[in-house]
């Protein structure tokens, strides 16, 4: 009798238990992926994900058939695909790796009972995660809410399983017809924005495995020196998109790393870490993307800035090290962290821009848009977060542009309109004498914009709307 793999955020073969599990019961595969787009409006997948999962779809079918299956798509409520397929194959077992959006475990619990109803076996697996956001629990039985004593539960507990190996051979079930990718249109068409993210990432499980690969070799040992320095493209893995769609899973990156780095591999765990503590609060708390855990900041003055926000959005607030931050962002889908906390700062703080405003602009525009880590990230920037940095820890984008990018390589290779300023003012060209910005070929206001707010004030301001939202509480 025919089994169904239900792909998902699981876009690979090696370490894939759904897949492993279909394949060991003997039964003929039928792979599904279902494009239902059942999230909520603001968090259907953004266009740099769609142009990534485009690639990654396209592989998984390569990668499938050349073991002797085929990757069956259709489009619509993953329920109803099921059901049709269901009906279409005579399907006995439906298996899947569980997602942990609010929304689609709700919808995966139902799905589940009513196949389950039908009489068909249905096992799902964790695929996704080093641990079950269940597993792990502090001393009085709750979630973690807390960063350092989640990761000392996390080392305490067993260490994760070794990773599956892919099937060397599957056998392909009844054939039914699939929609063709093209028609997806999940590629942008005009204008063609995507020439910076084919240029730097390689989707697929190939990619992924041959990035780990690499990372795990040159750079894992010296990640904890390297992490922060803006210019070093090497210094971070680049394995967060790989991770987002599961053409990696965290168990394979932690028993590689760990192999390959040993003990010095320890600070870059430390980040799969972060991204399971995320994830735990995404679970204890589905409205985590729109509602901020500490809920005082309800009250806070946020402003309504349209152009400021356009400005941060463009690269255009006269700060480069932000510039090139956006400016990375929008070229390739993807910013370095140290970066991802110096524009998210300045939205927030510079700016009392809401950071939901920031969330929503990096998940439409990152290829790792990870709904846990994205929603976690703005609300430990904003203050309002588990673990969150205090609301005074405001980064000034001078000295944090001078302490991780001394020699502004960072700013020259994102913002090339101040790649011949002096380093001296490449972080702060509105102080350089005009003959320096001529030599340069600067012309503030013109070629690189003046500064939209001065940071002195606006953090000033930052630091006065704070102390109002501690005296409302």
């Amino acid at each position: 009798m025919t089994a169904i793999v239900w792909f998902r955020q699981d876009l690979r073969l090696a370490d894939n238990p759904a897949l492993t599990a279909a394949v060991r019961s003997g039964a003929p595969l039928v792979a599904l992926y279902a494009l239902d787009d059942d999230a909520p409006g603001a968090w259907r997948l953004g266009s740099a994900s769609r142009w990534w999962l485009h690639h990654s779809l396209q592989n998984l079918a390569a990668d499938l058939a050349r073991i002797g299956g085929r990757l069956l798509l259709r489009r619509g409520g993953a329920e109803f695909a099921l059901e049709q397929l269901v009906e279409e194959t005579g399907a006995g077992a439906v298996y899947w790796n569980r997602i942990y959006e609010p929304w689609a475990m709700r919808r995966d619990a139902e799905i589940k009972a009513r196949l389950k109803g039908r009489g068909l076996h249905v096992e799902s697996f964790n695929g996704a995660l080093l641990f079950e956001p269940s597993q792990l629990r502090n001393k009085s039985g709750a979630p973690f809410k807390v960063f350092t004593p989640f990761w000392r539960a996390c080392l305490a507990a067993p260490p994760p399983e070794p990773p599956l190996p892919a099937p060397q051979h599957v056998t392909q079930g009844p054939a039914v017809d699939s929609e063709r990718l093209e028609d997806w249109r999940l590629l942008p068409t005009k204008p063609d924005w995507a020439g910076g993210l084919r240029d730097a990432w390689t989707p697929g499980e190939a990619g992924a495995q041959a990035r780990l690969r690499e990372f795990a070799a040159q750079g894992a040992a010296d990640y904890g020196d390297r992490r922060n320095d803006l210019a070093d493209a090497e210094g971070v893995s680049r394995l967060s998109p790989h991770l987002r769609f599961g053409e990696i899973s965290p168990r394979q990156v932690w028993h590689e790393v760990a192999r390959r780095a040993g003990d010095k591999g320890a600070s870059y765990l430390r980040q799969l870490g972060w991204r399971e503590f995320s994830y735990g609060l995404l679970v204890a708390n589905p409205d985590l993307p729109e509602q901020g855990l500490d809920r005082a900041f309800d009250a806070f003055p946020w402003r309504d800035d349209a152009a400021g926000l356009a400005a941060w959005r463009k690269g255009e607030t006269g700060y480069p090290v932000v510039d090139a931050g956006m400016r990375q962002l929008w070229r390739s889908g993807y910013m370095h962290n140290r970066a991802r906390m110096i524009v998210a700062s300045f939205l927030i703080k510079d700016l009392l821009i809401p950071w939901q405003e920031g969330e929503r602009w990096f998940w439409d525009t990152l290829v790792d848009a990870d709904l846990a880590n994205n929603a976690a990230g703005w609300q430990w920037v904003a203050g309002c977060g588990a673990d969150a940095a205090p609301y005074f820890r405001v980064f000034n984008p001078v000295l944090q542009g001078e302490k991780f990018d001394p020699d502004g390589a960072y700013v020259r290779r994102h913002v090339p309109e101040l790649a011949k300023l002096d380093a001296k003012y490449i972080h702060r060209p509105w102080e350089a004498p005009a003959g320096v910005l001529a030599m340069a070929g600067v012309r503030l206001g013109e070629t690189y914009p003046r500064p939209i707010v001065d940071h002195a004030k606006a953090r000033e301001r930052a630091l006065a709307a704070y102390a109002q939202l501690r005296g409302a509480g």
